[in-house]
């Protein structure tokens, strides 16, 4: 190897190292994101004229070994108070900061020009240490100007010791700026397409329940619905797995996929540009376009990481401002999930494989941002096999449970990845504090409702082998309430989410249903309204294993209530109601019908003749149809129904995930030939 090549090897490792310079200290902490509030390389002339001088040794450095090659190391001391540096560094500034103002060329010089104000060096690397306040230059930058005597003609060597008032080649100047130019503006992109990403990620889903206000014809939305939107995908199944792994969506719910896919492809690659020759990629396109990748990938693993949280989320701000069912906001949840851990994924290989090639892996991946960077993609990466249907069906608490854990390691490992990296610097935990706040609103805004409701006691009466009632006086609330029983089980922390069956609380027992049967298969007859019931809440439960099978051993327990999610949709704009109901899923029903004030007809099966002896529906206009152990005929009841239905028409279902996708597909091809608007709304609850 030749003394010039050997030369610009070093220049190269030490810029590919440092990102900016050989150093003791990281730069102070930024505020905001990287070109929104936090600058890089300002003014870049004067970090050019910065880098170049620092890749040679002065009288005060000493040599250490970097990239296994011998590398000055020089101080912030040594650099404030060298002659040579800070003479050469004005003359630099001088000839090459022409634009710049006098009064920003001496702030520059006074904060920045004996330290690394920002720098890409880890935390956790040998000699690295964050110096708050750096040393001021013993000179100020006209003071420094001054020290030049007479014309300088010396060039700087490329590498070579710094002993004298020297010039900055022209090549090395230009060739730090344009690397540092198109690095900076790449560290843009990434935060702005990341912005891109959250807001999105909140806007479209807003815009698109909008649509329902523009004014199309109602007989031409029921049916864009009933083609486009309601049924499944491909086949009939949406709620009942395939091979008890995969939910089929709808195709509405597909194009939402599709969406968060299509978005995170072509944020991870849009406008990756290079500059080539380039100081730290020299000749090597591939790698400093892969590093830009690696770099995007990451910071839109981020900027996913609050969106998927706030779908997740009881309190998610865009249940009040969509019509969108918690079942697709589960299905965007999800998905977005999969591309953050998809991003993190390519943002570890990518990078495993620069540190590899360069021969510095062994080394790398002993330091601490390195390990948590590893514990946050596993973590990420486990999140999606332990959510898996069946562990999700069967072990639900302990579902519950590792997807906390794994879900705060994942955070947690992030945030250290980033802080021992780079500490403060670049704002790149923002997106990671955006999350935090968006976790801290939900868990805020819970124990806010459970504070309106107070402590409270469960009254539980056993109805049969499989269901229970649970009353709660003095409880108030709507729609879908999360019951905490904090001395059923050790883990006081566990919520389970109910239907509000009613507002009244009286307690169960073989009463007749309080609405009209019109079959003789139905246990039911007219019933008035209990005047002697106390407000509270009631619910019917099945009991499966865990927490709800415990439930039955007790008569009396403390409760935290936390009520009022996933309100009853509004059915008054419909001139005709039929409901289709399975078992248990007459709690989500029923409230709907009690203040339905037209034509309603429910067709409820049940197989417990104790849970329907329990139900007190106190909706006398309602004309309700019940079988104990058999099933009605599905297709010849809705076709009947809707032939009959007089303006628009809404069926409502809810029950057994088998039966909801029976009644999703016959709504929706009877609804493509109805002369009526007909509207299919699911009432079943999705987790």
């Amino acid at each position: 190897m030749t003394p010039s090549c050997r030369k610009l090897l070093i220049l190269i490792v030490v810029a590919m190292h440092t990102q900016v310079s050989v150093a003791d200290e990281v730069g102070d902490a930024g505020h905001g994101l990287i070109g929104y509030g936090i600058t890089m390389y300002q003014p870049l002339c004067a970090y050019s004229c910065r880098v170049v001088l620092s890749g040679s040794a002065l009288n005060c450095s000493t040599i250490g070994i970097e990239g296994g090659l011998p590398m000055p190391r020089t101080t912030p001391d040594c650099f404030a108070t060298n002659d040579a540096f800070l003479t050469s560094m004005a003359l630099c500034l001088q000839s090459r900061c022409t634009d710049l103002p006098a009064w920003e060329i001496e702030k520059y010089w006074h904060k920045t020009a004996a330290s690394i104000r920002n720098s890409h060096r880890r935390v956790d690397e040998p000699g690295v240490q964050v110096v708050a306040n750096p040393p001021v230059p013993k000179w100020t930058y006209q003071q420094a100007l001054a020290q030049v005597q007479g014309n300088v003609t010396s060039t700087l060597a490329f590498g070579a010791p710094l002993d004298q008032t020297s010039l900055v080649a022209d090549f090395q100047y230009q060739l730090q700026y344009d690397t540092m130019e198109m690095f900076e503006r790449m560290e843009i992109h990434h935060e702005k397409y990341g912005l891109v990403l959250i807001a999105l990620g909140a806007l479209v889903p807003i815009a698109s329940s909008w649509l329902r206000f523009v004014p199309l014809p109602k007989l031409l939305k029921a049916r864009i619905s009933a083609a486009v939107i309601d049924p499944p995908l491909f086949g009939s199944r949406h709620q009942a797995p395939y091979y008890n792994l995969f939910i089929m969506p709808t195709r509405g719910q597909a194009m939402l996929i599709a969406f968060v896919v299509v978005l995170n492809f072509v944020l991870s690659g849009v406008d990756i540009q290079s500059a080539q020759p380039n100081a730290w990629w020299w000749d090597n396109q591939l790698q400093e376009v892969l590093t830009s990748i690696a770099n995007r990938t990451g910071v839109l693993s981020f900027a996913n990481v609050p969106l998927l949280i706030l779908y997740a989320g009881r309190n998610n701000f865009l249940y009040w401002v969509t019509d969108w069912t918690q079942s697709t906001f589960i299905v965007m949840h999800r998905w977005t999930a999969y591309m953050c851990t998809l991003q993190a994924i390519v943002h570890s290989i990518i990078w495993l494989r620069i540190y590899v090639v360069l021969g510095w892996h062994d080394d790398e991946s002993n330091f601490a941002y390195w390990i948590w960077g590893i514990i946050a993609t596993l973590a990420m990466s486990l999140l999606l096999p332990a959510s898996v249907i069946p562990l999700r069906a069967k072990m639900y608490e302990m579902f519950f449970f590792w997807h906390l854990v794994l879900a705060v390691l994942s955070i947690v490992g992030c945030y250290l990845h980033i802080i021992y990296r780079f500490n403060h610097q670049w704002g790149y935990e923002v997106w990671l504090y955006m999350a935090m706040a968006v976790w801290g609103f939900d868990r805020v805004a819970r124990l806010v409702r459970m504070v309106g409701n107070g402590w409270r006691h469960a009254v539980i009466t056993v109805i049969d082998d499989e269901y229970i009632q649970v009353d709660i006086e003095g409880a108030k609330g709507h729609g879908h309430a999360y019951l905490y029983f904090p001395t059923l089980t050790w883990r006081v922390w566990e919520s389970h989410p109910f239907s509000i069956m009613g507002t009244r609380v009286r307690p169960a027992g073989p009463s007749p249903l309080s609405s009209r049967s019109s079959t003789e298969k139905s246990t039911g007859s007219t019933s008035t309204l209990y005047n002697n019931r106390a407000v509270g809440l009631s619910f019917l439960i099945r009991t499966f294993g865990g927490a709800t099978s415990m439930l039955r051993h007790a008569s009396r327990l403390p409760v935290l209530v936390e009520a009022g999610y996933l309100p009853y949709p509004d059915l008054t704009k419909y001139q005709t109601l039929v409901c289709i109901v399975g078992g248990v899923a007459i709690t989500a029903i029923a409230p709907a019908l009690r203040t339905y004030p037209g034509r309603a007809k429910m067709y409820w099966s049940c197989r417990s003749p104790g849970l329907v002896a329990s139900v007190h529906l106190d909706a006398d206009d309602v004309d309700t149809d019940v079988l104990v152990g058999e099933r009605f005929k599905l297709r010849k009841v809705l076709e009947e129904e809707i032939e009959k239905a007089m303006g628009d028409t809404a069926v409502v279902v809810g029950g057994p995930a088998a039966m909801a996708d029976e009644v999703r597909c016959i709504v929706s091809e009877l609804a493509l030939k109805a002369s009526i608007p007909v509207t299919l709304i699911d009432e079943t609850y999705y987790w």
